[in-house]
């Protein structure tokens, strides 16, 4: 979904949102060159034979961006567009999403260039084990744990965590997250990313003191986060009225029954065509123009640069939950902020997967495996304790959300950091 995908690098974007915070805290030159900069980058080449007996070959990337307060941890996604740039961005955000909800935890990410959709299962099961097979030496419990991200899910995380446990002729659940529950997975995590998303939306209601039963909600993007953050608004009282995916715009003034569109996504993978069967939908083929519905709540939960300094103008909701990582250019943050509008940074917005990732690390390495309510009842307490955090800090220092996300995040990683000291 980049129908207004922006040519400014997201990496540079990582850095300039980290530039202002460093700004604000004063932070020394030693300070900055710890913490900025990521610590390894690793690219491989993926030799892959597939079904017709033919071999082609696949670039991977793993970025560890900062391992001060703990292994780093990140999903690895499965896409045509992925980038060393894009990754690198990723793992940056991902060090300071584990610090501000302060799980101890560092940054990583990775990725494949591959498009899914043209290959068959058993070529992704072959694609997926050569791409763990070639970094082994990076992967473990206490070093770096992975996750799944775009295009990949519980299956991709079972064939990672199968590769590393054979290789180490011993079972190594705690080497990835998102695993099925049939092999150490968490209750909650499928849910756990759309379900922090809709705490912090329930926390910046409060403050803003938008009653959510009167709300009109967009959600971009229908995948894992934007289909259960749709679910979870829709359950809390509020009116969904726009939807979208990479097939489109879905409109009701009246309402939509999200659940019935999460049943057609189930069955068809998108949401394409179901404006046939549910009259009251109105269809527009374009996916990006949800930015600028005529709504109180925002969530984009697509890619990164969907809101820039084109369309930002244009941006009608009083509040925008930022579901996917880097929606919005430094730009467009800008202009939302001249504007008055309430933004939950993705470090802090979309942080409740990584939160259960780290729930269920935790789980692995103790062998003891917790219901479905106390994973949640933990999520919510990490989540509503960084919000409130995040508040304060930017009432304190009279700086917007982002920035008091990365005041709050860089305090944490370069005390940490400095408390190590530097090994000669």
């Amino acid at each position: 979904m980049r129908g207004t995908f922006d040519s400014t690098s997201a990496f540079e974007n990582a850095l300039r949102q980290f530039d202002r915070a460093a700004k604000t805290l004063k932070l020394t030159k030693n300070q900055i060159v710890m913490i900025k900069e990521p610590r390894r980058v690793t690219e491989v080449q993926l030799p892959v034979q597939m079904d017709d007996g033919s071999i082609e070959i696949f670039t991977g990337y793993r970025v560890q961006h900062n391992t001060a307060r703990g292994p780093a941890k990140g999903g690895i996604r499965f896409h045509p567009d992925v980038t060393l740039d894009e990754v690198k961005a990723l793992a940056f955000w991902m060090t300071y999403k584990c610090a501000v909800v302060n799980i101890p935890m560092g940054g990583g990410k990775g990725g494949v260039i591959v498009d899914p959709r043209k290959h068959s299962p058993t070529e992704m099961e072959r694609l997926s084990r050569r791409y763990f097979a070639e970094m082994i030496d990076l992967f473990a419990g206490d070093k770096d744990v992975p996750a799944p991200d775009v295009n990949t899910g519980p299956q991709v995380m079972a064939w990672f965590m199968d590769t590393y446990s054979m290789h180490h002729q011993a079972f190594h659940p705690e080497v990835v997250t998102g695993k099925p529950l049939e092999l150490g997975g968490s209750q909650g995590r499928e849910t756990a990313t759309g379900d922090g998303v809709a705490i912090c939306v329930q926390e910046a209601a409060k403050h803003l003191g938008i009653d959510l039963g009167k709300s009109r909600v967009g959600v971009q993007g229908f995948g894992n986060v934007g289909k259960y953050t749709a679910l979870n608004l829709h359950r809390d009282g509020c009116k969904v009225v726009v939807l979208s995916d990479e097939t489109g715009t879905y409109s009701s003034d009246a309402g939509i029954d999200v659940p019935k569109l999460v049943s057609h996504a189930g069955t068809h993978r998108t949401l394409r065509g179901i404006e046939k069967t549910h009259h009251e939908l109105a269809y527009d083929e374009d996916p990006s123009k949800i930015l600028e519905w005529d709504v109180d709540i925002l969530v984009p939960a697509a890619l990164e640069n969907q809101i820039t300094a084109a369309n930002a103008p244009r941006v009608r909701a009083r509040l925008v939950a930022e579901g996917a990582n880097g929606p919005l250019t430094t730009e467009a943050d800008d202009i939302l902020d001249k504007k008055g509008v309430f933004v939950i940074p993705d470090i802090l917005c979309n942080a409740g997967g990584v939160t259960v990732s780290y729930l269920e690390w935790v789980q692995n390495r103790m062998g003891y495996f917790w219901s479905a309510r106390r994973v949640y009842q933990d999520l919510e307490e990490i989540m509503t304790s960084a919000f409130r955090t995040v508040l304060e800090t930017s009432l304190e220092y009279k700086v917007n959300m982002r920035v008091a996300a990365f005041i709050v995040a860089i305090k944490r990683v370069t005390q940490a950091a400095e408390l190590r000291g530097l090994y000669a």
